[in-house]
């Protein structure tokens, strides 16, 4: 099996796992608040993949810990807001709101002076309108829950966007632990500060902080960093762009959770517009036209 197929699997795996963690946030939430939840998660999961990769943590410098508390700050801000986003949105909702992450990126680079393609607008268009379809209520009043989702996947646009532009500055395993673990402490802190800490006192409750800090947090972002570097990033924005469809279907399978029929529509359109801004089709086209006339090819 080629490399980059075992990538592409790896990377489809990874996205099944991240696609349950929402129900899995809404169970752990029965049993601990927001930011305990946060800090016990990402503890674990940085403890793990520290005594995984122990060795590639020597000779940290300065720079990368920097960069890595900046980046864990982020990732604190995206698990804030969806953590108490699913408290009042469905599990389904929040899967295809945070994958407006993809419509972000590239607006998100305007900023940096680089102009997104014309298809990145189109799927934003589009993205608007399924956005309408699948949160407005009948008032045309949006929830607290949606609007914190929403907030979640530009919080994930901008640690994309910071961790591209920092990726070749540090080493990307040691940036990828010690942002787990800075996302852990700032966990911990706001929740000795605003709440009262407790360790899960169910075993639904430990269900979920494990499943969410092996599977979705310290396997997920460890196996994702090393995948990309023998996939491509359009495979892998194809492939994240499934996580909604996952979240919907373990919904479904675990709570039988399912959306009004203009929720379904509101969905889809998400998830087209999703694929709009990560699929350049003319370089696909161009590429097979290419494949049929390889004489073309010097």
């Amino acid at each position: 099996m080629k490399p980059q197929v075992k990538a592409d699997l790896a990377m489809i795996l990874v996205t099944l796992f991240w696609g349950t963690s929402y129900v899995f946030m809404q169970m752990g939430l029965k049993d601990l608040e927001t930011f305990n939840l946060i800090g016990i998660r990402f503890g674990i999961a940085f403890l793990l993949a520290a005594a995984l990769f122990h060795k590639r943590l020597r000779g940290t410098n300065r720079k990368t810990l920097l960069h890595a508390f900046v980046l864990g700050a982020l990732l604190f801000g995206v698990f804030a807001t969806i953590t108490n986003g699913v408290k009042s949105t469905t599990a389904s909702q929040a899967g295809f709101l945070v994958s407006l992450t993809v419509i972000f990126v590239p607006l998100l680079s305007i900023l940096l002076r680089n102009r997104p393609e014309k298809r990145v607008f189109v799927g934003a268009g589009l993205a608007m309108i399924g956005i309408g379809l699948l949160t407005l209520s009948a008032e045309f009043r949006i929830s607290q829950g949606d609007l914190l989702c929403i907030a979640g996947a530009l919080f994930y646009a901008t640690h994309i966007t910071v961790t591209d532009k920092w990726a070749n500055q540090s080493d990307t395993i040691q940036l990828g632990i010690y942002q787990l673990g800075f996302t852990a402490l700032l966990g911990i802190v706001f929740s000795f500060a605003l709440e009262t800490p407790t360790l899960p006192q169910t075993t639904e409750a430990w269900i979920a902080v494990l499943a969410l800090s092996v599977l979705c947090s310290a396997i997920g972002f460890v196996v994702q960093t090393v995948a990309q570097k023998y996939t491509t990033a359009t495979h892998t924005g194809v492939i994240f762009s499934l996580e909604p469809v996952f979240a919907a279907l373990f919904a479904f399978l675990v709570t039988g959770e399912t959306l009004s029929v203009r929720g379904y529509i509101g969905a889809g359109l998400v998830l087209i517009s999703v694929l709009i801004a990560e699929i350049d089709v003319k370089s696909l086209l161009r590429g097979k036209q290419l494949t049929k006339n390889p004489t073309h090819l010097s």
